[in-house]
């Protein structure tokens, strides 16, 4: 319940009687300081009289005045700059490492702030706020939802930079495999990044103008030409297959040519309720042909300025052997099994907007940052199941600006249970409080 206690400092959820330390100074909060996620104090710079003093510095906040002394900060150095101790019971004094005595304010949490919080833990449905979602203004839904797309792509723009620094800043190889991750779409994005990190590129560059070499390369590298990767029920036909050996005979003599590294093992690749069409297989086919193509470089994508020329770049399907396969020795109707537009219009969002962000941060240039925001707002919103659930709170949900914010908050603040820091839980408790 502590982080309760936090809450209500942080908003200043006080009550009407004038706040009192310990021994009876009389406390004006001037400013509640800015909330501290790492170790060290609870709260930085706060503004906070004292008897008259003004004293700005840092708060810690505790529901007992002893856990000071459990969490060993009577000895710890870094609590030294605490001008106040804010506990909900105040059962022992503390002092710093440098012998001083913070003065305690005893601050209670409002019975129905207390109820209200306890409402949202318990609720099991999600989200737990439904019953405010359709009395927020306006204002208040767009600017939450707009912060929550800022730290969404400032996260995924983390990742991208991540990569890059694990390819020694070579751009091109980070698009490649964050392009590659999110050919898994979803289920096997793992597997897919670490093929593309394995995959070698070098060696791939010099065959881009051989679609069979270069499926030979990419099937080979993921390990899915091997024996071992050949479900049971189609293994005979799988090996009787003049394409399969073809392409083991080419992967054997790239292997040997360029001195390549053992492949991936193929039980890495998961299949499990997985759609034919999403068969790893069929993606990195599409892949390969894409890399053929050569239109998703990423000097393609950051020259690409609309949605069209996004999905013309990422326009791919497979060569004809896989338009009569999902599998070796699985043979289907004939399917150019074409890229949909759904799943393009994925890879732009988990793609091509976070590496466009990504490139505008580390180059200072915000003009990309922002063409990466307004790609998603050209772009419908996403069809899932945590957008469904929002939209049956009544919350409109109108590009994938919006649905990339509501996935932010479902996965980062839902899951959690971390209703404090939302601003709809916010919302929540305060008209709890108003009560």
């Amino acid at each position: 319940m502590e982080k309760l206690l936090h809450y209500v400092w942080r908003h200043r959820v006080f009550p009407l009687d004038t706040l009192a330390t310990t021994d009876g100074q009389q406390v004006e909060v001037i400013d509640p300081g800015l909330p501290n996620h790492d170790a060290g104090p609870d709260f930085f710079n706060a503004k906070v009289r004292i008897g008259g003093t003004l004293w700005v510095g840092n708060v810690e906040i505790h529901l007992l005045a002893s856990d000071w002394n459990r969490h060993a900060h009577q000895t710890d150095e870094a609590y030294n700059s605490v001008i106040l101790h804010v506990v909900e019971k105040a059962d022992t004094a503390i002092t710093t490492a440098d012998g001083k005595c913070p003065p305690q304010l005893e601050l209670p949490i409002p019975e129905q702030v207390r109820e209200g919080y306890e409402q949202l833990s318990q609720r099991e449905d999600y989200p737990r706020c439904w019953p405010i979602i359709p009395k927020l203004s306006t204002l208040t839904t767009h600017a939450w939802l707009s912060a929550l797309l800022a730290e969404r792509l400032q996260e995924r723009a983390e990742r991208c930079l991540e990569r890059l620094s694990a390819v020694d800043g070579d751009w091109e190889r980070t698009f490649f495999i964050t392009l590659a991750r999110n050919f898994g779409f979803g289920l096997n994005g793992d597997a897919f990044e670490a093929w593309a990190r394995h995959l070698p590129l070098h060696a791939a560059a010099k065959h881009r103008d051989n679609p069979f070499q270069l499926e030979a390369l990419f099937l080979g590298t993921a390990g899915l030409l091997e024996v071992a990767s050949i479900p049971h029920s189609v293994s005979e036909a799988a090996e009787n297959d003049d394409y399969l050996r073809r392409l083991r005979a080419e992967w054997l003599y790239l292997k040997h040519k360029f001195q390549l590294e053992t492949p991936m093992r193929c039980q890495l690749w998961r299949y499990l309720r997985l759609r034919p069409q999403n068969f790893p297989h069929l993606r990195l086919i599409q892949l390969a042909m894409l890399y053929h193509r050569q239109t998703a470089s990423l000097s393609a994508v950051l020259k690409a300025g609309s949605r069209e020329a996004l999905h013309a770049a990422l326009d791919t399907s497979v060569s004809e052997y896989w338009q009569t396969h999902y599998l070796f020795g699985m043979p289907s109707r004939r399917n150019e099994k074409r890229l949909s537009e759904a799943s393009r219009d994925l890879l732009i969002i988990n793609t091509v907007v976070p590496i466009c962000f990504a490139h505008g941060q580390a180059h200072n240039n915000e003009a990309e940052q922002e063409r990466a925001i307004a790609l998603l707002e050209q772009l419908k919103a996403e069809k899932n199941f945590i957008i469904r659930q929002w939209l049956k709170c009544g919350l409109e949900v109108d590009s994938a600006a919006d649905s990339q914010a509501l996935i932010q908050l479902k996965r980062e603040y839902c899951d959690r249970n971390d209703c404090l820091r939302c601003r709809f839980g916010y919302e929540y408790l305060k008209r709890a409080d108003s009560r």
